[in-house]
């Protein structure tokens, strides 16, 4: 879809009443050079203002049509737009699909009708203020500087998109779009647009839905290709996180889950506020995506360090020792009352001599991390003397840019780093962070999608099964499908209860009994389960009060050396498609919750990557001398139904091993218990 003419235009059709003022308005404030066309059926010419009665009245074809109308209106407006050939539009009105009635409904249908194949932002949205080109197709008060370079902020709420306009903090904006309902042009559509603008050096997104996940992964891709960074904030759940579900998997799985698998495979940076957002697209828009997660931060305050050593804990960033040369080096500066740690508190005995500031920051930059913080709160200058923060802050910025170090000037606090200092900061090649837990996000995002893109991992957004019907089947017919994967189970015998002691004998013991039917989903819940029976006597009596629950009985040999539990299975998602969730097993899985979801294709890499992200962990490591686990039958056991969930993605609603037995390494791993919702032929 080519939305140059429509995000880059050189005339301007504004089809309305007081919302095109409003919109003539703020585009003659920012500048606009373009061609500014007023269509109204019955106002007067002005000094200011030539109106035209139709589009096609106009002298030429305009780029883009702005229908500041009513919703009635809309529709006839943006087929004389199509039949034009304009270069797109934009609808502000509301009132169409996302009022939930039939009359919007068919309105929204009627408005993809009347556009044909000419792309239009909107219904229900705010516009885009283009700030490269200064155009503002924005009915409300613009603020913000026109820029040469900046990030694209894409927004489903025009409320939101009002709200990031008005941030103070020094990220420089390139488009500001709001997107409204997406009827034509959606997230990718626009990501695609603007991949094409060599001045966008980042986009931002705040998504409340996917409507074509599969193109958003495509777009994101190529964005990755192109070297433009993605960070965004998705808000709310999808539907099927609240569809009723019956296996620990599903209640363990989720589309909130499932989107921050996709963000992490692509790279993309998951924002929880609007600060968090801004301050990760500044970081993104400076250094973009880090070479690695080394950092050190400095100050010379010990409180400072240890709040950066505080908020850093579960961030994915490393604070590595100062090396040996740099330690010597610092020895020699400042002598041996300063501690050599990092984070770096090199106290104040030089903060007043710029030649030792000098020669401090340089020794830093040349420490060999991946990125330098100088956290500094500079005092308001309406009552101190701030001379010396800002020379401070000139020679780390000297020193960093001198050795290309991607470097970061922190305030604890979003008002302590002033406007001034910002700027400066920027125009000196390093980012200013504002507010240390957001800083800390912003730095470890950039290092997150840097390793992301250092190896590359596609996603495939495979068909799901059809949601009804599911057929449940028994773990008999459960564990053939497993057998036929190749996914190890234990041996068995299904039967009437009358011939269970029998199998049990030829089994060997221990054995576990288990009524076996498709109606009887949690055994353990309904008493159908009878594990540790040692001799044909238990077996026979076990049977005998199972086959009142179930017209068969399972026995199987039970695992008697298991150093693990873990929870694998399948989710048909609206969305996502087929997806697997790895994590601790047995009855109490969902109290722990301990689980990754896993999004198709997968390789081995990243199954283990999966394993060592889990609480349960230790245990398959060799917890206080113990056996360590066969990590690696775990893992072929997962790419085994990795590999036949994507030759046959809609086969199953639901599929769950629990537990997958893991035994000491070289012994296996055995799917104990399987739960099977059949969504086609298996």
């Amino acid at each position: 879809m080519d939305l140059k003419r429509l995000l880059r235009p050189q005339s301007l059709a504004l089809v309305g009443g007081a919302w095109c003022d409003t919109v003539a308005q703020q585009c003659r404030g920012l500048g606009y050079a373009g061609r500014l066309y007023r269509v109204h059926p019955t106002r007067a010419d002005s000094a200011v203002e030539r109106y035209h009665r139709a589009l096609a009245a106009l002298p030429e074809v305009p780029d883009c049509v702005v229908l500041g109308i009513q919703r009635e209106l809309t529709v006839p407006a943006l087929a004389e737009a199509r039949a034009l050939s304009a270069g797109g539009a934009v609808c502000f009105a509301s009132g169409f699909a996302e009022a939930q009635t039939d009359k919007g409904r068919a309105l929204n249908r009627a408005l993809l009708e009347a556009a044909g194949e000419m792309p239009f932002l909107g219904p229900n949205c705010f516009g885009f203020v283009n700030f490269l080109d200064r155009v503002a197709v924005w009915p409300d008060q613009v603020g913000g500087d026109p820029v040469e370079r900046g990030v694209a902020l894409l927004c489903q709420s025009g409320a939101i998109s009002v709200t990031l306009m008005a941030q103070q903090r020094e990220l420089p904006l390139a488009y500001l779009v709001s997107l409204g309902n997406q009827a034509r042009v959606q997230q990718h559509h626009l990501i695609d647009a603007l991949l094409e603008d060599p001045r966008v050096t980042a986009i931002g997104l705040y998504v409340e839905a996917l409507g074509d996940l599969a193109g958003f992964v495509a777009a994101t891709e190529r964005a990755r290709a192109k070297g433009i960074p993605i960070a965004v904030i998705k808000s709310g759940r999808s539907a099927a996180a609240a569809q009723a579900t019956l296996s620990h998997t599903a209640s363990l799985s989720g589309a909130d889950r499932l989107y921050d698998a996709l963000f992490e495979r692509l790279g993309i940076a998951r924002c929880r506020s609007l600060a968090e957002l801004v301050e990760t697209l500044k970081a993104l828009h400076v250094f973009g995506p880090l070479k690695g997660r080394r950092v050190l931060f400095t100050g010379c305050s010990g409180g400072d360090m240890a709040m950066t050593a505080d908020l850093a804990e579960g961030l994915a960033l490393e604070f590595p020792p100062l090396p040996a040369a740099t330690q010597a080096a610092l020895a020699a500066l400042l002598g041996e009352r300063v501690p050599l740690a990092n984070p770096f508190d090199f106290q104040t005995y030089i903060w007043y001599e710029r030649a030792k500031l000098d020669r401090l920051f340089a020794i830093l930059a040349g420490a060999g991390y991946d990125a330098v913080g100088f956290l500094i709160d500079h005092p308001d200058p309406a009552y101190c003397d701030v001379s010396s923060y800002e020379s401070a802050l000139k020679a780390f910025l000297e020193a960093m840019l001198a050795a290309k170090v991607p470097a970061a000037a922190v305030a604890s606090l979003p008002e302590t780093l002033p406007k001034r200092l910002r700027r400066l900061t920027l125009a000196r090649g390093a980012v200013p962070l504002q507010g240390l837990p957001e800083a800390l996000k912003a730095v470890a995002d950039a290092a997150a999608t840097g390793a992301a893109w250092a190896a590359p991992a596609p996603v495939a957004i495979l068909p799901a099964a059809a949601a009804a019907p599911a057929h449940a089947a028994s773990e008999g017919e459960a564990k053939d499908l497993l057998d036929r994967i190749g996914i190890a189970t234990p041996p068995r015998w299904i039967g009437p209860p009358e011939g269970a002691a029998a199998a049990a004998a030829a089994l060997g013991f221990p054995v576990a009994a288990k009524a076996c039917g498709p109606a009887l989903l949690h055994k353990t819940e309904a008493g159908g389960v009878a594990l540790g029976l040692a001799d044909p006597e238990a077996v026979a009596a076990a049977a005998a009060r199972l086959g009142r629950l179930a017209p068969a009985v399972l026995v199987e040999r039970m695992v008697e050396d298991a150093v693990a539990e873990l929870l694998l299975g399948v989710v048909a998602d609206p969305q996502f498609g087929p997806t697997l969730l790895l994590g601790a097993g047995g009855t109490e899985a969902e109290l722990w919750r301990d689980a990754v979801p896993l999004l198709l294709p997968l390789e081995a890499a990243q199954v283990e990557a999966a394993l060592r992200r889990l609480r349960i962990w230790p245990l398959l490591d060799g917890w206080r001398g113990r056996p360590p686990g066969d990590v690696a039958a775990v893992v072929a056991a997962v790419l085994a139904l990795a590999r036949w969930l994507e030759a046959n993605p809609t086969a199953v609603a639901e599929l769950e091993i629990n537990p997958l037995m893991v035994r000491p390494r070289g012994r296996g791993a055995v799917a104990a218990d399987a739960l099977l919702r059949r969504a086609g032929s298996v």
